[in-house]
This record gives C-alpha cells, sequence and structure tokens, in this order.
C-alpha cells in the first residue's frame, strides 16, 4: 500500500450512514424547531427590527438600542441577586452576581461602540423615525437606577399607559436598593450606620451620609482581605463602569447632535452632563481621601 493510500484509510471513518454522513455527525432532523431556536428564541429576537426609515443606518442604532435593553435586564438580575444574597447575609454570593455584572457592563459600554463616531448628519438621516422616543424612557434602564439608589416618583409617569411596566417599576421603587442593602448588612454587621439613614424612606433619591463615609474610612484602613471591603470594591467596580457608561452616552450624543434638544423633549446633552457629574454609591468614593 502506497503512503498517500495508507493515510487515506487511517482517516477514512470506521463506518459511513447511508447518506455519507459520519456517525459522529451532529443530528440534522428535528421534527419542530430546532431545540437551539427553542431555547435562544433567535427568530423571535432577529424579527424584532421593524425600521422606519429607508436610511441603512438606522439598523445598527435600532439593534445597538435592543442590545443594551437585553444587557439591561441581565444586569437588573445580577443586581437583583445581588441584593436577595445580602439580605441572607450572604456576602459570596452577593460579591460574585456584582463581579458577573461587571463584565455584562463592559459589554453594554462597548455597545456604544458602533453610535460612538455618529455624525450630526448620519443621525439626523433617521433621527425622525425615533419621533418622541428617548432612552430615558427604558424602563428597564429605569430599574437599573433604581436599584443603583437613583430613585424618582417622577420617572414612573412614561409608562402609565403600560400597566405591567408600571407596577415593575413603582415595586422598584419601594423596594431597598443595592445599596440600601449594603447598608442595612453593615449595620447588621455592627457598624455605625446611622438610624436615619436605615429607616429613611427608600422611595426617594440616597443622599450622602458623613456617618456612612467613616464606616467606609474605617473598613478601607483595616484588612482588604475582609470580605465588607472586597465588597466594596465590588461595588466601587459597578460604581466606574455606570460612571463610564454615561460619559460615554454623553459623548456619542454630543457628537451625533451637539447642545441641540434631546428626543423626546429632554435637554440633550445638559441632561446627560449633570448625569455623569454623579457618582453611584457615593461615600465609597469620598471615604478614600481619608484613608
Amino acid at each position: 500500500m502506497s503512503h498517500e493510500a495508507h493515510a487515506a484509510h487511517e482517516t477514512r471513518p470506521e463506518s459511513a450512514t447511508a447518506d455519507g454522513e459520519s456517525p459522529d455527525s451532529p443530528n440534522l432532523d428535528f421534527a419542530g424547531t430546532t431545540p437551539y431556536e427553542d431555547y435562544v428564541q433567535a427568530d423571535v429576537l432577529t424579527h424584532l427590527q421593524q425600521l422606519r426609515s429607508d436610511d441603512p443606518g438606522e439598523m445598527v442604532f435600532l439593534v445597538t438600542t435592543q442590545v443594551m435593553e437585553l444587557w439591561f435586564t441581565v444586569i437588573v438580575h445580577e443586581w437583583e441577586t445581588a441584593a436577595h444574597a445580602l439580605r441572607e447575609g450572604d456576602v459570596p454570593v452577593a460579591i460574585a452576581a456584582l463581579k458577573r455584572s461587571v463584565r455584562e457592563l463592559e459589554a453594554l459600554n462597548h455597545s456604544w461602540q458602533p453610535l460612538g463616531q455618529l455624525t450630526p448628519a448620519q443621525f439626523n438621516s433617521y433621527r425622525g423615525a425615533l419621533g418622541e422616543g428617548s432612552g430615558f424612557q427604558s424602563a428597564m434602564y429605569r430599574r437599573m437606577e433604581f436599584l443603583l439608589g437613583e430613585k424618582s416618583a417622577s420617572m414612573l409617569v412614561p409608562h402609565l399607559g403600560a400597566p405591567r411596566v408600571h407596577a415593575e417599576l413603582e415595586k422598584a421603587l419601594q423596594e431597598p436598593s443595592l445599596y440600601d442593602e449594603v447598608l442595612r448588612l453593615l449595620a447588621r454587621r455592627g457598624h455605625a450606620v446611622p438610624a436615619a439613614v436605615l429607616e429613611r424612606d427608600i422611595s426617594l433619591r440616597y443622599q450622602p451620609s458623613p456617618e456612612v463615609e467613616a464606616v467606609w474610612t474605617a473598613l478601607y484602613a483595616g484588612d482588604e482581605s475582609d470580605e465588607l471591603a472586597r465588597l466594596g470594591e465590588a461595588l466601587t467596580d459597578v460604581g466606574e463602569l455606570v460612571w463610564r457608561w454615561r460619559n460615554d452616552h454623553l459623548v456619542a450624543t454630543r457628537r451625533a447632535m451637539g447642545s441641540k434638544t434631546g428626543t423626546g423633549g429632554s435637554a440633550g446633552v445638559a441632561w446627560l452632563e449633570k448625569r455623569a457629574a454623579k457618582n453611584v454609591f457615593p461615600e465609597l468614593w469620598t471615604a478614600r481621601s481619608h484613608v
């Protein structure tokens, strides 16, 4: 037998099906839709794009926005998981969820890249298709903000016409934020979180407290391997990426439309500048000056 014939013999499957397929080939014949489709619902996802203009750039804007909504959904799930774990006193589970959300926030922030270099002319070519639509109307993003302690009852108003969505937001408004659960845990562990913070109206935006700052200062001045200090760092990672998200949004908007009024009647860049100037979990940032 020649060398070439011997090699072919060695690589030929020991048996084959009647149609010539190797027995280790994947199953291609299903009675209905594929198991992948049943699980992922890809056909639903890839037919959600209802374009409203003839501009070819609208597709990337619409799909990118939809992808952002999916990332919002995952991140809300992670932060709610973390909040529940903190209520149970399970800090490792909370930290694990927060660390997953950091990777997800990184992916969310990268979503700005397809839109980050839009010129005004490119954005204007399909901006009219948005009508009064604006990102601040996103219910899932609002749930993210509420979990961060950025509570505002007025932000429920746009959703009055969608009873299920409004009810979910009303529930989120009245529940402790992620940071509220952190502060309650610190108090249960013997740290001097003041009663005024623990008993405040949690449907209102969180306001910084000097006493809470002192608690974080003491934790950071102590053993960095302590699980509460590591919890603080996981929260700081989240806070940093939220800040980067807001700034990336600001820059993308500034490039695309300058200082014009935003879609939905918002102040556009001016509104985003105010948002970008704020830090979530504020005492985690200010405490560093005292360590």
